[in-house]
């Protein structure tokens, strides 16, 4: 190893943690203090460009960004921590030579602060321990160091990554300390650890070029970008590159564009070499995990291994009658594979397929939270779609059948403790431990199916007030738990075209919770309320007053309705059953009957319960 040439003038680094533990916040400390980018007044999380992280205030996508101290290049990758991007994070650690493990200094190890300090180790990466947020309440930075060791030493970790430096800070406040008896006021102390235990990336120029694709992306201008890091060798611009795919097979490609990041902002160079990360353009057919490699040598570099999707939902293009009418731009099939086909492209944790010759599409994904960020990226860029329920990937082994089981640690007030417990019982969840926290609050700790735990995080927020913590990371694949509780209730289904009036929607608040407002436009077979009782109503929710020449004081009465419940994307990917869809629209989400026509519904629920019937004789 000592024999290797080694690039001391660049550092490559990713920040991981578990979601919300201030990673994003870091890297702006870091920009901000080495004057990559200058901040506005009031400016924060600038790393976080998408609108939905800002909403969400969390990071969906990785971002890549640069800066120099001591004369030295800092590559940094910020990651996503919710455990439905992990995708994310297994490609990045593949370009890094070190990593940033930011711990919170309350809440500790978190589920997926083991998931991606365990990708680290397998990847013989040796990291260092940031404890931040250490200007909370309730900090406990020494308990929480002595917890993460025990996470190391679980993970089965080399002596050289036990090891592991530690440094105090607040990435809000843009300080950090080796010693918390030693209050520091910036954030120095930090970049000389990285500088002094990050080992400097190895770049030997005299290699055949090999550089492995991590991330793909593209612009209409220069078309496919391939960026990742350059392990061996050196490229130029209008250098003859070959593209070695996973199968084996070899193509030619000319590179047109090299580009390097100066803070946020990627800039043109001539030429890169071993060590950089890069944007590369002019090679048209690469993948991700794919290696652009020299023509006269084109040998491949390991594949990257990304673990499998766990929960699929079928895609379509709008079907119902108001199809077009609520400000979409996209509305057909083709437009739905084509965005869905770049996504799986530039995204491996994104799987589709074709259903129905190609009028619908099966996407499988990592997560609820996954596939509800990609439908409603693409409700905002213009597309109208209908979806079906989750439903969770089985495996079958030989004559067994497995489904995913996830780990779930649920943090609330000791209030909520047995309606929470009450709640994963109904839903055949283990409990492994309960411990009270720093707080005073209830951190306790469940194996559950992922089938079971669709839709729990709502319940969750609804159960204990909107305060509730969830985190939840995959565990393995156990054989089939049965039968899990559905939804009980039936609901109102319209059995008409036209628009809401107030006089039906009053007798039909009676019959359950609606989901409509007097003048909104509905259409048959689409559901306006849930029903209280066990099966389906359709109702007319067009009904209007009968006109009369007959006065009376009671009947002319203002008529008071309740407000109905907002439809939001998380309720009706949960809500929805199994002959039951999401429409989604720029303007609106509603839910609809798969099949629209009250007659049909009948002729078809009849001749399967005749099958049915036929089966068991």
């Amino acid at each position: 190893m000592s024999s290797q040439k080694r690039r001391k003038d660049v550092r490559n680094i990713a920040i991981v943690a578990h979601v919300d533990h201030g990673k994003t916040t870091m890297v702006d400390a870091l920009l901000k203090y080495t004057g990559a980018h200058k901040f506005e007044e009031g400016e924060t999380t600038i790393m976080d460009s998408n609108p939905l992280e800002k909403e969400r205030g969390i990071t969906i996508f990785s971002k890549n960004a640069s800066f120099n101290y001591k004369g030295v290049q800092y590559n940094v990758v910020d990651t996503p921590g919710h455990a439905d991007f992990g995708s994310e994070v297994e490609r990045i650690l593949e370009m890094v030579d070190g990593v940033l493990l930011l711990v919170d200094a309350v809440d500790g190890p978190m589920p997926q602060t083991k998931f991606v300090l365990k990708k680290s180790l397998e990847l013989h990466l040796k990291p260092i321990l940031v404890i931040n947020k250490i200007d909370r309440p309730h900090s406990r930075p020494d308990a929480v160091a002595d917890m993460t060791f025990d996470l190391f030493c679980e993970l089965n970790a080399s002596n050289e990554q036990l090891d592991f430096p530690i440094v105090y800070a607040s990435g809000r406040e843009g300080h950090a300390t080796l010693d918390l008896d030693e209050p520091n006021d910036d954030i120095k102390p930090l970049l000389d650890t990285i500088l002094h235990r990050v080992l400097p990336p190895i770049a030997n120029p005299d290699l055949p070029f090999q550089m492995l694709v991590t991330m793909i992306d593209h612009n209409s201008y220069f078309g496919r970008i391939a960026i990742g890091r350059i392990f061996h060798g050196a490229i130029t611009v209008g250098s003859q590159v070959s593209l070695v795919r996973r199968d084996g097979t070899i193509a030619t490609s000319k590179v047109t564009k090299i580009m390097k990041y100066r803070g946020l902002i990627p800039v043109d160079v001539t030429e890169a070499m071993a060590g950089d990360i890069v944007m590369i353009t002019g090679v048209e057919d690469a993948s991700i995990g794919e290696t652009l490699a020299s023509v006269d040598d084109p040998k491949a570099l390991p594949a990257i291994k990304i673990d499998e999707p766990t929960i699929s939902m079928n895609f379509s293009h709008n079907t119902s009658p108001l199809a077009g009418k609520d400000g979409g731009v996209f509305l057909t099939s083709r437009h739905v594979r084509e965005y869905l086909e770049h996504e799986a492209m530039v995204n491996v944790g994104i799987k589709v397929e074709d259903v129905d010759n190609g009028e619908r599409f099966r996407v499988s994904g990592r997560g609820e939270l996954h596939l509800e960020i990609l439908i409603e990226t693409m409700r905002r860029e213009g597309y109208e779609i209908e979806v079906s329920r989750p439903q969770v990937i089985l495996k079958k082994i030989g004559d067994q059948i497995l489904e995913p089981v996830e780990i779930v640690i649920i943090e609330v007030d000791s209030q909520y403790q047995g309606a929470i417990i009450q709640a994963l019982g109904e839903r055949k969840a283990q409990m492994k431990d309960l411990k009270v926290t720093a707080s005073n609050g209830v951190r306790m700790e469940f194996t559950i199916t992922s089938r079971a735990l669709i839709g729990f995080r709502s319940e969750l927020l609804l159960l204990t007030r909107g305060s509730g913590i969830m985190c939840q990371n995959f565990l393995e694949c156990q054989p089939y738990n049965g039968d899990m509780p559905s939804r009980r209730k039936g609901v109102l289904v319209s059995n008409s075209n036209g628009k809401v009036v107030a006089f039906a929607l009053a007798n039909l608040q009676e019959r359950g919770e609606i989901f409509v407002k007097p003048q909104d436009v509905v259409y048959e077979g689409m559901v306006v309320g849930l029903c209280n009782r066990g099966g389906d109503m359709v109702v007319n929710p067009q009904k209007a007053k009968k006109q009369s020449n007959v006065r009376s004081v009671l009947s002319d009465t203002a008529t008071t309705l309740i407000p109905p419940r907002k439809i939001t994307l998380e309720f009706a990917l949960v809500f929805i059953d199994d002959d039951e869809l999401v429409e989604i629209t720029p303007k609106n989400i509603r839910i609809r009957k798969e099949i629209l026509k009250e007659i049909d519904r009948t002729r078809i629920g009849r001749q399967s319960r005749f099958d049915n019937l036929k089966q068991d004789n």
